[in-house]
């Protein structure tokens, strides 16, 4: 069994034609998929999604990008938001993104550590998004969790094995998407055969970043299986192994589904 720990179903084109999406993904062994917020717009259409579909589960939080238009947003909104429905089962998509200036970093920072709030308070994982942004990200980590611990999934990593190991050492998981297999992500595959195993996750973040061979094309969470392939063959574990260890990661963070 493999579970899609990011992935966003609400997006066009998967919402599109959503049932057969989720059919391909259990035709591959991918039996549960997350299905994560970004916005309060896409918050809601995650909740109609989740009562819809048995194997679906979601969360709420305002990704980075967003947050110039969510400013004031506090950590007791987003409880309430989240308590809308027992089938969400973490905080985010929050952190850092300075790649791209789409909102300020002094907002980025202040609805991040909001999100962390939020996360101490319900004990549930925060899923942090993080680009060119790697000492901010991991000294905010590391302050809040000094205040009181909290479970933290780092999605989509792409940053270096130093940030990685760091990141470990602050006892969070690291999920690996689709850009591990790409031709030029030596180094980004380097660094996931340097974490240990009980710290790894896998996804999709479809519909983006399909691996390879498919890079290039719409990514839905069926497309999983090339990332546990590429990622069991570089640990030189059996495919089924790895992705036991890595569903057993995902129940140790977001608890047994139903």
């Amino acid at each position: 069994m493999i579970i899609d720990s990011h992935c966003h179903l609400e997006y066009e084109p998967l919402s599109i034609d959503l049932e057969k999406v989720v059919e391909r993904a259990l035709n591959n062994n991918v039996k549960y998929l997350l299905s994560i917020s970004t916005t309060n717009e896409s918050y809601l259409r995650i909740l109609k999604i989740i009562d819809k579909y048995k194997n679906i589960y979601g969360t709420y939080g305002i990704h980075p990008h967003e947050t110039k238009d969510y400013k004031n947003l506090k950590k007791n909104e987003i409880i309430k938001k989240i308590n809308l429905n027992n089938k969400i089962i973490g905080i985010g998509e929050t952190g850092l993104d300075f790649y791209y200036e789409h909102s300020d970093p002094t907002t980025q920072k202040n609805v991040f550590i909001e999100h962390i709030k939020a996360a101490q308070t319900l004990n549930l994982p925060l899923i942090v998004h993080t680009r060119s942004a790697e000492e901010d990200t991991y000294q905010i980590l590391k302050s809040e969790k000094k205040n009181k611990d909290f479970k933290v999934l780092i999605h989509c990593f792409t940053g270096s094995k130093i940030f990685a190991h760091k990141l470990i050492d602050l006892d969070c998981y690291i999920s690996a998407s689709g850009i591990v297999t790409f031709k030029n992500s030596k180094e980004l595959a380097d660094t996931f055969l340097s974490l240990p195993n009980d710290k790894i996750l896998v996804e999709t973040d479809s519909p983006y970043l399909s691996p390879e061979p498919l890079r290039g094309k719409s990514n839905e969470p069926s497309h999983i299986v090339h990332t546990v392939n590429f990622l069991s063959k570089i640990k030189n574990i059996n495919p089924d192994v790895f992705a036991k260890i890595t569903t057993s990661n995902f129940f140790k963070l977001f608890g047994r589904l139903n």
